[in-house]
This record gives structure tokens, sequence and C-alpha cells, in this order.
């Protein structure tokens, strides 16, 4: 079962890791200052697909690629139905989607880098949690 997700190409110093997933469809969208990255002014977004038997390993590799000069400000998760991938610079997580108190830890991390919480929303639970952070 292949994993789907978004990577947006401005979030890799090296984008050499985008040979490795299938990209099923890419849209260009501008900035705004809600997004929090006023360092660019648009995003390329990557739908992928990334096979199981290949998946640690790109998460492992995508999460070396990420830009280090904004490295706080980014990450990139791609799911299926059983696990769910969270991959920031140098650090991923592999959530079991039937487990969403895995969460937490994902959120806690994201909130500790600077990454606002509105855009950590994994949890099907998350709005309903006040305590989430």
């Amino acid at each position: 079962m292949s994993y789907e997700g978004i990577i947006i190409e401005e979030s890799l110093e090296n984008r050499d890791v985008l040979d490795r997933v299938e990209i099923v469809s890419t849209r260009v969208e501008e900035v705004t200052d809600k997004h929090k990255t006023p360092w660019i002014d648009k995003w390329t977004l990557h739908s992928v697909e990334v096979s199981e038997d290949i998946v640690e390993r790109v998460a492992e590799k995508l999460s070396e690629s990420i830009d280090r000069e904004h490295g706080d400000s980014w990450y990139i998760d791609f799911k299926n139905d059983m696990f769910h991938y969270i991959i920031f610079l140098n650090k991923f997580f592999k959530v079991d989607r039937l487990k969403p108190e895995q969460y937490g830890e994902v959120v806690q991390y994201g909130v500790g880098l600077g990454i606002p919480d509105y855009q950590l929303s994994f949890d099907p639970n998350w709005e309903k949690n006040p305590d989430r952070l």
C-alpha cells in the first residue's frame, strides 16, 4: 500500500529526493502572511506517492534534504490507511493512525520548532482537544 502526501519543493535544500517519489500532480500557490514563510513568494506543491518498500529510506532522505536555513519552519508528511510519516529536518515520526495519541509528541516537537499549531493538525481529534499542547 503506497503513501500519499504533498512535498513543497521550496522546503528542500536538496531536491534530488524528488526523483525517489512519484509526482502525481503539481500546483503553484502564492505565499501569504498566514504561511509564515516571508523568504519565498510562492510554493510549488507536489502531490506525491511513495511506495511502501522505500518509504523509510525516503523519509530519512527527506529529513536530510529540508532547507537548513529555515528548517524549523518546514515539515513534510505522507500517509496511508495504517501509518502517517511526519518529517522534520533531521527527524521523522511514524505514527500508527489507529493510535491518534501518538500525534501529541509530533505536535509538541513541531510547536517547539516554532511551527504554528494550526499547521500541525494531523490528529483527527485535534480541534476537540484543548490540551493538545
